[in-house]
């Protein structure tokens, strides 16, 4: 299970923080070691988009559409990675899903929460 928090409406220019934790119910400390823990979202209409990514060793990967305004880290303690967005756009208004895969395993989904930037 993958809890996501920290939605919310949001002016242009503005920031928000997400947050996802997986359960230790649900992933074991041997997936959460090999697993890479990202945020995709689907705008109004649209397909679901790679937002960023980042193994539980901090390799991150970025959409370039959100390179130098995004930021993407883990506390692997806590088993729970952080989506920094600053300067959001209009463009930015969707909902975002936090996702965790391993090597050779489908990606399991959280249940989405909802970004809007809007003045």
């Amino acid at each position: 299970q993958l809890v996501e928090s920290g939605g919310g409406l949001v002016q242009p220019g503005g920031s928000l923080r997400l947050s996802c934790a997986a359960s230790a119910s649900a992933f074991s400390s041997t997936f959460m070691r090999l697993s890479t823990m990202g945020w995709y979202r689907q705008p109004p209409g649209k397909q679901r988009e790679l937002v960023a990514t980042i193994t539980s060793g901090g390799i991150t990967n970025y959409a370039d559409s959100v390179k130098g305004r995004f930021s993407i880290s883990n506390d692997n303690a806590k088993r729970t990675v952080y989506l920094q967005m600053n300067s959001l756009k209009p463009e930015d208004t969707a909902v975002y899903y936090c996702t965790i895969s391993v090597p050779g395993s489908r990606n399991y989904w959280g249940q989405g929460t909802q970004i809007t930037v809007s003045s």
